[in-house]
């Protein structure tokens, strides 16, 4: 999946667009999801996702798929939410918040209606706050985003750091793939036994020949002449849309409308 993100950003259909111009839109619609309430949200999920499959031309299936991320935490903490607890002789005073309940020995547990609210509004809020980051994971190459924050002054020791770190995300991926391809086809994960043996030796294999590849790593660098910083070449130009521009700051200023009549009107 990690192979197949790196991939599309460098080939979808924005890839023209100047990284900043897409870069401050989805940090514009991130500040506006955390300012405003469910409605909006949903204006912002569905707008920005049409950004990403359709304008950018990412694949539905892909970008569904990685929604379902955030989707599945959700519902890990959903019972924590919802469910609720309390002793039977104190049940009249949370009678007008249960939705469904039952009573189990001098416990009544229910579902909460307020519970339930705050769930749908924690899976909005995460849905929207998701898509606009994946926005720019999926329209902007990483290196990019590294030579913008450099250009606004970020230390060079934490972009290299960060560099280093996405790199290796390939290089630990692409090692345990191997690992579990060879234990695969000898059978190594027939019974529980052996899948907790095998699992085992593909975790201290990949943690060795992780070092090993940071090792040849440094001397690579070191032979080199690495000078304490990466150097990264960007001979792209890039060609600004005024068409999307536009359609970004009348979005986003409708949006900004919307939140200020939620805050007057007290939805």
């Amino acid at each position: 999946m990690t192979l197949q993100i790196d991939t599309i950003a460098y080939t979808n259909r924005l890839r023209q667009l100047p990284p900043e111009q897409k870069l401050l839109f989805a940090i514009a619609l991130l500040l506006i999801t955390y300012c405003s309430h469910a409605p909006v949200q949903i204006l912002i999920a569905g707008w920005i996702s049409v950004w990403t499959i359709v304008y950018a031309g990412i694949p539905a299936a892909t970008y569904l798929r990685l929604l379902s991320i955030p989707a599945l935490f959700w519902l890990t903490s959903l019972p924590a939410i919802v469910v609720s607890g309390i002793d039977v002789s104190h049940l009249q005073s949370v009678q007008a918040d249960v939705w469904q309940g039952v009573a189990w020995g001098h416990y009544y547990v229910y579902l909460s209606q307020h519970g339930i609210q705050q769930a749908v509004e924690l899976a909005v809020r995460a849905i929207a706050a998701t898509a606009c980051i994946y926005f720019v994971i999926l329209t902007v190459p990483f290196t990019e985003i590294l030579d913008i924050l450099r250009r606004i002054g970020c230390p060079a020791l934490l972009t290299d750091l960060l560099m280093l770190m996405y790199r290796f995300i390939f290089v630990l991926l692409r090692t345990a793939s191997e690992l579990w391809t060879a234990q695969q086809s000898r059978g190594g994960y027939r019974t529980r036994k052996l899948w907790l043996k095998s699992l085992g030796l593909l975790v201290g294999q990949l943690l060795r020949r992780t070092l090993e590849n940071y090792r040849q790593v440094s001397l690579t660098l070191e032979s080199r002449g690495f000078t304490g910083e990466f150097r990264v070449c960007h001979s792209r130009r890039y060609l600004p849309s005024k068409r999307y521009s536009l359609e970004a700051l009348f979005g986003c200023a409708i949006l900004v409308a919307l939140t200020g009549w939620q805050y007057a009107v007290g939805v």
